[in-house]
């Protein structure tokens, strides 16, 4: 088995779920579910699932950076979205970002996330 790597945002939830931000294994990088939250741990874009989706990817890029990764390496995304409804905001700035990558993704609705403003998360696998 090869080593693992692990990343850390340094968020609080890490530690008391048991977590890693990102673990890459070789050439392949796994991102966690990531939200709307900004260095301070504050939402973002309470009540705009664009700017939310926005934020989401920004902050997944980080991720993936500090594993020696860009958006350009992610084979996959996965959305979990409260509302299915409002798809076409999600998928617009989804487009923004990877509009040329085209990696494979998945959209499903849930019943809800880890508070209540939160409108998405996604996570993302990355081949190197």
């Amino acid at each position: 088995m090869q080593p693992r790597e692990k990343f850390s945002s340094s968020a609080k939830w890490e530690d008391i779920v048991g977590y890693s931000r990102a673990i890459r294994v070789g050439s392949r990088i796994y991102v966690t579910g990531t939200t709307a939250t900004d260095a301070n741990g504050e939402v973002v874009g309470e009540n705009d699932a664009y700017a939310q989706t926005v934020q989401v990817i920004q902050n997944i890029e980080k991720a993936l950076a500090k594993a020696g990764a860009t958006l350009e390496h992610v084979v996959r995304t996965r959305m979990f979205v409260t509302d299915i409804k409002r798809w076409e905001e999600y998928g617009r700035a989804h487009g923004e970002f990877f509009g040329k990558i085209k990696p494979c993704a998945t959209m499903v609705e849930v019943s809800a996330l880890i508070d209540p403003r939160l409108m998405i998360e996604i996570e993302v696998d990355a081949e190197l």
